[in-house]
């Protein structure tokens, strides 16, 4: 009889609880962390990712807060936080070395059931505006296939043909959402 444990393949990755009180009413999705982030369990723990800046700048709380802070912050004004990936395999930490084969989406009719109050969807790049579309969507009731979503610049170092004023000012869209 084999008694050993299997190995789990250095490459799988598995993301993040979602970040979300029940009143939220903004959802931003990013596709799978860093292997910087996932090493540190932060959602955008890259120092030269855009995210917490940009957060900062829009809704008023300081960027370099302890993470736990930011993460309020974020709850406060009824922002979610989450990935549309659950689990893959990916090198490195480029959207675009993610094995097709290998995705394992986010249970989203469980976190919409629990998040009745959600209105709009922001994605955080176009790999998860894609996979979104191509593998939640469909599987989604139809109140949640009617949700408006908005495929925002990703705030990452590797999307480095926007600065962050640029960044900044389209993920601007948020805080429209939110304070209407």
């Amino acid at each position: 009889m084999n008694t050993e444990k299997p190995t789990q393949n250095p490459d799988e990755l598995i993301s993040f609880a979602p970040v979300a009180r029940a009143d939220a009413r903004v959802l931003i999705l990013g596709s799978m962390p860093s292997t910087l982030s996932l090493a540190q369990h932060q959602y955008y723990a890259h120092p030269r990712n855009a995210f917490w800046k940009v957060m900062a700048q829009l809704f008023g709380f300081n960027a370099d807060m302890a993470y736990a802070d930011r993460l309020l912050a974020l709850q406060q004004h009824k922002l979610a936080l989450w990935d549309v990936i659950q689990r893959c395999e990916r090198e490195g930490s480029l959207d675009s070395r993610i094995s097709n084969a290998s995705i394992i989406s986010n249970d989203f009719a469980v976190f919409f059931a629990e998040h009745r109050h959600i209105q709009h969807i922001f994605f955080n790049g176009s790999c998860a505006y894609q996979e979104y579309h191509k593998r939640v969507k469909p599987t989604l009731a139809q109140q949640w296939q009617m949700v408006a979503c908005t495929r925002l610049p990703s705030t990452s170092p590797a999307m480095a043909s926007l600065t962050v004023e640029q960044k900044l000012s389209a993920w601007s869209a948020i805080k429209h959402v939110v304070e209407n």
